[in-house]
């Protein structure tokens, strides 16, 4: 019996070889085994750029200084939720901005 000892993924050359998924984990486990064919990609229809989902919007840098005890804080709640402290920052930015707009009578 040969073991299969590439890293190579399966190729798959019909859209009918793919299962129905229960969960997204369940696909993504799928497709990090498994690959469309050359062909098959070429078969597949373009999707149309009013079908695409929006793009995101642009951001811009800003500067912020925090004492590093703050931002030693950040990075630690940062870690524990398995994001990076300055997605956190933002994030709380965020919801504090909606917060005051609310308070303020600007929003419902």
């Amino acid at each position: 019996m040969s073991k299969r000892t590439t890293t190579e993924p399966m190729t798959i050359s019909s859209l009918e070889e793919v299962p129905r998924f229960t969960s997204e984990q369940e696909e993504a486990a799928y497709w990090q085994a498994h690959a469309l064919s050359d062909t098959l990609w070429a078969t597949l229809p373009s999707t149309p750029e009013e079908d695409l989902p929006p793009t995101q919007p642009r951001t811009r840098s800003v500067a912020i200084r925090f004492d590093d005890s703050t931002l030693q804080r950040m990075k630690a709640l940062a870690h524990r939720r398995h994001k990076g402290y300055q997605t956190l920052l933002k994030e709380f930015v965020v919801e504090r901005l909606y917060e005051e707009e609310k308070r303020e009578g600007l929003i419902g």
